[in-house]
């Protein structure tokens, strides 16, 4: 379109003042008129391209076109898309497998199915049965309490003297017996001449009998108490019917009297505290009943009957 528009532009005065090499000819002549107008058409031409190809740059240069919105996407940097990760699941601990260490408990039980008694005492006290109960319970002045001979030991816990120390205590213990001679009403009397400790020993008093419960079970209960010179020894008995037999529990404490260097007189009574705790605990179980019984007088022999004569 636009090479038509430009030809038609030109004078005709134009082209015929175009010098034409080689071939001079008239204006017409068929021969110059074509080649002329070849040449002259693609001067044109070519003319017309560069024109229009120099307006193309400058319009470029001048209005920057807008930049695609994909391409302006494609040039910016795009930052690193987060992917959601999964919250981090702690490895399992490996399990530690602590020493236990099991604390034994502070008291013991003591129980004897012969006899059928039980009780508690602390760990820290020592308990003896058998013969070396029978040597702890002889060693005393006073062994046992019964009316009449027959007891056997049974057990006998005695308290360490560390447990008062710098202290004066000679000598703690609780111990059972038991007397299968006896009967109920014997059961619930007490000895009354005690031996002495010594020649300048004072005869130990005796109180008079009371009763103390324990549970279900009713005790008959007794004190005495000896000394000689600054030594002392208090004790206290308590004695019950079960299982056809009588049942003796004794608290004795003794003490020297002779304070050390930096020592103290033990009490009495605070000591017979401890060993009542074991007292408190006592229980006696059914066991297969031995009757006491007196000795039968032999009879007088019978005469024989003669026949009558």
């Amino acid at each position: 379109m636009s090479r038509i528009n430009l030809f038609r532009n030109l004078s005709v005065k134009t082209i015929r003042t175009i010098p034409i090499h080689g071939n001079p000819g008239t204006l017409d002549s068929v021969c110059w008129g074509k080649i002329n107008f070849d040449k002259t058409t693609s001067t044109l031409v070519f003319a017309a391209l560069l024109i229009v190809c120099s307006v193309g740059v400058g319009c470029s240069s001048d209005k920057p076109q807008p930049a695609n919105s994909t391409q302006v996407a494609m040039t910016q940097p795009m930052p690193p898309i987060a992917m959601p990760t999964a919250p981090a699941v702690p490895a399992a601990a490996t399990p530690v497998h602590k020493k236990v260490v099991r604390k034994a408990p502070a008291t013991v039980t003591y129980a004897d199915k012969t006899s059928g008694v039980s009780f508690q005492y602390l760990r820290k006290y020592s308990l003896e049965t058998g013969d070396a109960a029978d040597e702890v319970v002889s060693s005393d002045p006073v062994p046992m309490d019964f009316v009449q001979p027959g007891g056997v030991a049974i057990a006998a816990v005695t308290l360490p003297t560390s447990v008062y120390p710098n202290g004066d205590l000679a000598a703690a213990f609780f111990d059972v017996s038991v007397n299968k001679t006896l009967t109920a009403e014997q059961c619930g009397e007490f000895s009354e001449g005690k031996p002495a400790l010594g020649a300048d020993a004072t005869a130990p008093a005796a109180a008079q009998a009371s009763k103390m419960m324990i549970g279900d079970m009713e005790l008959q209960s007794s004190e005495t108490l000896a000394s000689q010179g600054a030594r002392e020894e208090a004790a206290k008995y308590y004695h019950v019917f079960e299982n056809g037999a009588c049942y003796e529990f004794a608290l004795k404490v003794a003490t020297t009297g002779v304070e050390t260097e930096g020592g103290k007189h033990v009490d009495s009574k605070e000591v017979f505290q401890r060993l009542e705790k074991i007292l408190a605990t006592v229980k006696i179980s059914p066991t297969p009943e031995v009757t006491a019984s007196a000795p039968v007088a032999a009879s007088a022999p019978v005469a024989a009957s003669t026949p009558s004569q």
